[in-house]
């Protein structure tokens, strides 16, 4: 089976731009049976287990202590990551504000209620969550950064640009980056 990479093509081959990861997370808050339903409809909707995150302060305004389950998140990569990052950009339309960019090129955005990916259905017993998609951009040499031996910093003259994100939504995946006023 071939990999398939969905890449920003340019008159370099280390300077092409792909998406590296893409980060599903769903903030509970809570503990106990509203997290195991929340983790059940994760791996339904990406097809992998999650994993459970915890509270890293004790918080008794909202009843969250440290080291408490609170949250559930999936890392996707690969031809995964690509089929649900298509599903969750058609629920927000194709459409990202630019300040949803950072300097470094990743791109991060949220959605309200998981019923609005297209083909979920609403089931009474699950209830309904949101959730928040973080896509991080890469170029070929980010392994260096990773790697266990001799691993080494990234310059920033190879990061991936603001430019060259939006550049990437709109060219490869048909998204409208949305300028906004400040």
């Amino acid at each position: 089976m071939a990999k398939t990479k969905l890449v920003l093509e340019t008159d370099h081959p280390m300077r092409r731009v792909f998406i590296g990861k893409v980060v599903v997370n769903m903030g509970i808050g809570e503990g106990g049976e509203r997290l195991a339903r929340a983790a059940k409809l994760l791996e339904e909707l990406t097809g992998q287990k999650p994993s459970l995150r915890r509270a890293k302060k004790t918080v008794r305004e909202f009843g969250v202590r440290k080291g408490e389950n609170i949250g559930v998140m999936v890392t996707l990569r690969g031809q995964k990551a690509i089929d649900f990052l298509k599903r969750a950009l058609a629920a927000i339309d194709y459409k990202i504000p630019e300040k949803s960019i950072d300097k470094h090129g990743n791109v991060s955005f949220g959605i309200k209620e998981h019923i609005l990916l297209p083909g979920v259905k609403y089931d009474p017993e699950v209830g309904i969550f949101g959730f928040d998609v973080i896509i991080a951009m890469e170029r070929p040499g980010y392994r260096v950064a990773r790697r266990r031996r001799k691993k080494s910093k990234i310059p920033n003259r190879h990061r991936v640009t603001k430019e060259e994100t939006i550049m990437f939504l709109e060219k490869v995946l048909g998204v409208k980056v949305i300028k906004t006023r400040r």
